[in-house]
């Protein structure tokens, strides 16, 4: 069985590695795209809860962008610190800001999906970009975004931003999250049209109008927690055009400030990933131990086939996490040091997300409890 199970695993990571290989040959960096000056009105919809501490600093660096034609939308969901006064005060900065705030969640949203929403019916541009709070902008970030969107003719290009994390363990968890999102969803797939996957990521995703009410809007992903993933996803199965990009010196974002940040933060989406299925919480558990961590343990058995076999596994690895990171992040590969454990946390968070889950009757976002019921509404 033990043999059986290496030389399983070892297959899948050749698999994987040439797969990855070959796919980020089609990832494309926004940062060698010639700036786009004049162009169609773009809205920027920024939805916030309780984002006091970074709504400024975020705003002010897309203010600063040199494409010009643009309008923000800055919607305050339900705020209990001073985001809507932030807010507020940017308005004043700039004429080209306008802030909704909202009091009340209607029945059958996610608070942040319903901002969201919300801020697309109040857009007037042809172009909408929908991005978070805490993301940091480059000057060009916004000309080299649109140019690359009209040059490819696109309805949807979302851009993979540099992670900000301290601390060994909160990069060494960052990373290994990054490596397990990049085999699990393939994101470079979504770069070929005959592909039916779809990606997208939260702190960037711009869209055409058209195409994005094509699909239904937000309404169509409501009671979705991984709604930046969900939209890339519904978008593609329309039958539109998209794009991934890396923006690693035109976005920056810091993910959690703590380890323990993001577990929590993870709580609200790993089961809805695994489609909240047990028979999937199984699997994956398994799956990333038998593949991720086993292999560094059998590495000490004393029969040769085991040896060779788990050395393969760990080559195969490394290769692709050095790959990952290469491409995805500016984490130093030393990180990969920790992996066994990094491996080990992230199935604890697995185990841990699902049981608060069904322990809770659901998941608490941002203060809101959501039922499990309603997020299993198709």
């Amino acid at each position: 069985m033990l043999i059986f199970l290496l030389s399983l695993s070892l297959i899948i990571w050749i698999v994987f590695l040439i797969d990855a290989i070959i796919g980020f040959k089609t990832l494309d960096r926004l940062e060698d795209e010639p700036p786009l000056r004049d162009g169609p009105l773009l809205s920027v919809v920024v939805a916030a809860k309780n984002e006091e501490a970074h709504i400024r600093k975020s705003v002010l660096s897309q203010l600063r962008q040199t494409y010009r034609n643009a309008e923000w939308i800055l919607v305050n969901d339900r705020s209990t610190d001073g985001t809507g006064g932030a807010m507020e005060e940017l308005k004043a900065v700039d004429p080209r800001v306008r802030v909704l705030h909202i009091t009340d969640l209607p029945e059958g949203w996610l608070g942040k999906n319903h901002a969201l929403y919300k801020g697309y019916r109040a857009a007037n541009g042809e172009r909408i970009l929908f991005t978070d709070a805490d993301v940091e902008y480059h000057e060009e970030a916004f000309a080299k975004a649109l140019g690359y969107f009209k040059r490819n003719s696109l309805d949807h290009m979302t851009a993979a931003p540099n992670m900000k994390a301290n601390g060994f363990w909160l990069k060494s968890f960052v990373a290994f999250f990054l490596f397990g999102f990049s085999y699990y969803k393939r994101p470079w797939s979504a770069n070929n049209p005959k592909s039916k996957n779809g990606i997208g990521i939260g702190a960037f995703n711009l869209v055409s109008k058209e195409g994005y009410e094509s699909f239904g809007t937000h309404e169509a992903i409501k009671m979705r927690p991984d709604d930046d993933l969900q939209l890339g996803m519904k978008m593609k199965r329309a039958g539109r055009k998209q794009r991934i990009v890396s923006a690693l010196d035109l976005l920056e974002v810091e993910w959690y400030g703590t380890l323990g940040e993001a577990l929590g933060g993870l709580e609200k989406n790993t089961f809805a990933g695994l489609h909240y299925r047990l028979s999937m919480v199984a699997f994956a558990v398994f799956g990333t131990f038998a593949s991720q961590v086993l292999p560094f343990f059998t590495l000490f058995i004393p029969d040769k086939v085991v040896f060779l076999l788990s050395m393969g596994n760990i080559i195969g690895i490394t290769a692709l996490y050095f790959l990952v990171l290469k491409k995805m992040t500016r984490f130093s590969p030393v990180l990969f040091i920790a992996f066994p454990l990094t491996a080990s946390i992230f199935i604890y968070s697995i185990i841990r997300a699902s049981y608060l889950t069904f322990r809770r009757g659901g998941i608490i976002w941002r203060g809101t409890k959501y039922s499990l019921k309603e997020l299993r509404k198709p």
